[in-house]
């Protein structure tokens, strides 16, 4: 081989073997903290107090163009915040006031139009960049599998769908039927916030992306701007009996090393991730690793809903931002109204309906 050409050729067959292996499904804390080491607080623990955010653009799942790999290449990245930037900077514009049709107008944050855009661009805050972990930009927030995909739900001896049940309950954490407000999404009913912002694990959502973390000696506190809701980790501990759920779960925690390792159990079914089985358990790990941010990495693992383990990672980035209270319920009119244009739909099919025969008792 030409020895000009030799440096080339190395050069591209270390990029193909890094961008065609997969990354570990957990990475590392202290290969990103780089000898970084927490702050201490009163108590001796690693100093994780202050408000965080993990806002970001990156999607739970993959898109399956990108395979088993995790990693952007830092062209990939620019072009994928590139448009990103340009989707809001055409969102944010001025509304055409010529447009009388709510059906014609532009589309908003969430993707939706029209009538169903419930908030405009202005109100929503979904995050401008992608994870970034170590200073790489990620495919996806789900490390494992490798394809970054919720694996599919088990299958029974009958070659039926045993996780069917399961799809039933992750509907419904989206909004089941409309018979009663009982059946509706729990952020819909102001009790959490929606898209598993809560958790565990805690997810980012359309907005109100930060979390505030307080801790004492034996417990740690953690409270989601999103319908200001209060997770308490207990340090230390078991969880009670499992006929005693919570919306959160029961969470208890323990400190390994610099990482709080945090084991939820408990949890209702109409929170999760994806609707979860009685026997669902979330592991999570926070791990500061800069000044700016914490590592929070998670796993779930419920045999009944998913076919192999769930893993994930997310940046949850320092802010000097402040939590304002979420008063979900103040001048909230949007749960009558579901309810209420679910009743005038029902009166409209019946109207509709053909009328039934009349049937005559024979003397």
């Amino acid at each position: 081989m030409n020895s000009r050409l030799l440096p080339l050729a190395l050069l591209v067959t270390v990029f193909a073997v890094s961008a065609a292996v997969p990354a570990a499904a957990q990475t590392s804390p202290a290969a990103v903290a780089k000898g970084y080491k927490a702050p201490r607080n009163a108590f001796g623990q690693p100093d994780m107090s202050g408000v965080w955010s993990n806002a970001t653009i990156t999607r739970l799942e993959r898109d399956p163009k990108y395979g088993d790999r995790l990693i952007l290449t830092p062209e990939e990245a620019k072009a994928i915040e590139g448009a990103s930037d340009q989707r809001n900077a055409r969102l944010r514009a001025n509304t055409d006031t010529s447009i009388k049709d709510p059906d014609k107008l532009p589309e908003c944050q969430s993707g939706a139009q029209g009538a169903a855009c419930g908030y405009n661009a202005f109100w929503t805050d979904p995050g401008t960049r992608l994870v970034r972990i170590g200073g790489e930009a990620r495919t996806s927030i789900l490390t494992a599998p490798a394809n970054g995909r919720l694996p599919s739900r088990p299958t029974s001896s009958n070659g039926t769908a045993a996780g069917a049940a399961g799809a039933g309950r992750a509907r419904a954490q989206f909004g089941g039927n409309f018979d009663n407000p009982e059946n509706r999404a729990l952020g819909e009913r102001c009790i959490v916030g929606f898209g598993g912002t809560s958790g565990p694990p805690m997810m980012p959502v359309l907005y109100n992306n930060h979390y505030e973390i307080h801790q004492t000696r034996d417990s740690v506190v953690i409270v989601v701007e999103m319908v200001h809701d209060a997770r308490i980790v207990r340090i230390g501990g078991s969880h009670p009996p499992a006929s005693l759920r919570t919306w959160m779960g029961d969470s208890v925690g323990h400190w390994d090393g610099d990482t709080l390792v945090v084991e939820t159990t408990n949890l209702r079914r109409e929170e999760g991730l994806r609707g979860p089985e009685d026997n669902m358990k979330v592991i999570e790990r926070f791990t500061r690793v800069s000044p700016q941010q914490i590592l929070y990495q998670f796993e779930v693992v419920d045999p009944a809903t998913f076919s192999a383990p769930v893993k994930g990672e997310e940046a949850f980035n320092f802010t000097k931002d402040k939590i304002y209270e979420y008063a979900c319920h103040e001048g909230n009119y949007a749960l009558p109204g579901i309810l209420a244009g679910a009743r005038a739909e029902e009166r409209k099919a019946a109207a509709a309906a053909p009328a039934k025969p009349e049937t005559v008792a024979l003397k």
